[in-house]
């Protein structure tokens, strides 16, 4: 039976490199430098989330419905994914959008706009 590849050294936590592959149809070995693919270094947990994301088609609100968990968790841990496959997360942008969405909502709550404008608002930041 064959275990998962450890992307993560259980010691340190840093990135494990892949020095030998095997075939186990003809035995052949090949020893050297090989680059691991960005998969392979996520966590368990950011693997499920990956996984539930695509079968999602990345529709957030059925991630959020499937995990139980709410759009800015869902939102934190794809930025957490895509940090950990090495990608750039724009942090700037995060804060901007959610200064607009508490500015949307102050208004509404001070009825300088309806119900329905603040969902149309909203519904533009994403």
């Amino acid at each position: 039976m064959a275990h998962p590849v450890p992307g993560l050294c259980p010691v340190c936590g840093e990135k494990l490199a892949v020095s030998k592959l095997t075939c186990h149809h003809c035995e052949t070995t090949l020893e050297g430098d090989f680059e691991s693919c960005r998969f392979c270094g996520l966590t368990s947990e950011q693997k499920h989330f990956v996984e539930v994301f695509l079968k999602s088609r990345g529709n957030i609100k059925e991630v959020e419905r499937e995990l139980g968990i709410s759009y800015p968790t869902v939102r934190g841990r794809l930025d957490n994914v895509l940090e950990a496959m090495g990608y750039r997360v724009d942090k700037e942008e995060q804060v901007e959008a959610a200064r607009q969405r508490r500015e949307i909502l102050e208004q509404l709550a001070a009825g300088e706009i309806s119900a329905d404008d603040a969902v149309k608002l909203l519904k533009t930041l994403g």
